[in-house]
């Protein structure tokens, strides 16, 4: 179900301008605060009324301007997911989700709960009452009681912001499956590069109020214009290998072999790995005598030279693409230029766990084998 958004709005001191589309799956609304991801979830919602636009996922039309069209916000069959899991404290888990069936009309074809329940993992919590739940739980809690209303779209506003890095890498991977095994469109508003990389189908980067950049995680990552030098990043795809006794996961990606502290993922498995340019190291030769394991060779394919003493170079391994962060001194020195052949170095614990997510099997973008 394609999202649909074309919309203006003008508050004192800020103009909201955005217009684009979006294919099925999660839709990340990504930028730094001010950029106008909250103004525009709210219009999503119902809770913002623009000046002129158009909002529709699919055939479900929430709002046009030119239509006279403005459907109120109890009446767009959303699924709401907040940064707390806003449930309702005298009522137990089970009663919780039930109070979501409850909104669910009755024509609407909804998933049925025992999916939910262990799509979540939450079985084990059904008859606890909200006081008794961690963070995390609620979180799983506060997303199936969103399913369970049969929304035609769900929002998700920053819903991992208040939660420590230990609940937040609880919560990614039902996320994923969420993205996975439903087929509700999610828009996903965030801040961190890391939920982006993992999570999101389409990003949809704000800056000032207007779109900086839309497409996949690894293409708006890279964009400078849109995250800027120091937020650059790679988002390459992989294929595990094997789990080693050593502790070190083994995984091929369109470079050759990665090495990383053991994941969870069973040798088959798709992941997508969001790799920091200022974690990436570049030699012209292949260097000898070094501790770091990861070393891949790729083409030259971009060197972009800011401001200031930085310099951006991107390697490109067949169709995917890995961007350094150096010095302008260094790139100097090591002579490069777009074709030649570079080498990447990057560090085995370089990868924080947050930054390893899974591939849809069913995708087209598809992990080396």
């Amino acid at each position: 179900m394609t999202l649909s958004i074309a919309i203006q709005h003008r508050f004192k001191g800020f103009a909201l301008d955005v217009n684009f589309d979006a294919p099925p799956g999660v839709t990340v609304l990504f930028g730094p605060s001010g950029s106008g991801k909250t103004t525009l979830i709210n219009a999503v919602a119902g809770l913002l009324r623009p000046d002129s636009g158009r909002i529709a996922a699919g055939d479900w039309v929430l709002m046009d301007t030119q239509a006279r069209r403005f459907l109120p916000p109890h009446r767009r069959r959303l699924g709401y997911i907040f940064q707390e899991g806003r449930l309702f404290p005298h009522l137990s888990v089970r009663q919780n989700l039930a109070y979501g069936r409850w909104f669910a009309p009755r024509y609407a074809r909804s998933e049925p709960m025992a999916h939910v329940v262990d799509m979540l993992g939450i079985g084990h919590l059904l008859d606890r009452r909200p006081g008794a739940l961690s963070g995390g739980e609620k979180q799983r809690v506060a997303i199936g009681r969103a399913l369970l209303a049969a929304p035609k779209l769900i929002l998700a506003d920053e819903p991992l912001a208040a939660l420590d890095e230990g609940r937040k890498a609880e919560i990614l991977p039902y996320f994923e499956r969420l993205r996975d095994e439903v087929s509700v469109p999610i828009v996903y508003v965030s801040h961190s590069p890391a939920e982006v990389a993992r999570l999101a189908t389409t990003v949809v980067a704000l800056k000032g109020g207007k779109v900086a950049a839309i497409g996949p995680a690894a293409q708006v990552l890279g964009d400078v214009g849109a995250v800027g030098a120091r937020g650059a990043a790679s988002v390459i795809r992989a294929r595990v290998v094997a789990h080693h006794d050593d502790g070190l996961t083994e995984l091929a990606t369109a470079a050759g072999a990665l090495w990383l502290p053991r994941l969870d993922g069973a040798p088959g498995a798709a992941i997508r790995l969001r790799i920091a340019a200022h974690d990436v190291i570049l030699s012209r030769d292949r260097p000898q005598g070094l501790s770091a394991l990861n070393i891949l060779a790729g083409t030259i394919r971009d060197i972009h030279l800011g401001n200031g003493p930085g310099a951006l170079v991107t390697l490109a391994f067949g169709d995917d693409t890995l961007t350094a962060r150096i010095t302008r001194r260094s790139a100097t020195i090591l002579g490069l230029a777009p074709g030649q052949t570079c080498h990447a170095v990057l560090k085995s614990v370089a990868t924080a766990p947050e930054d390893v997510g899974t591939l849809r099997q069913h995708s087209t973008d598809r992990a080396p084998d």
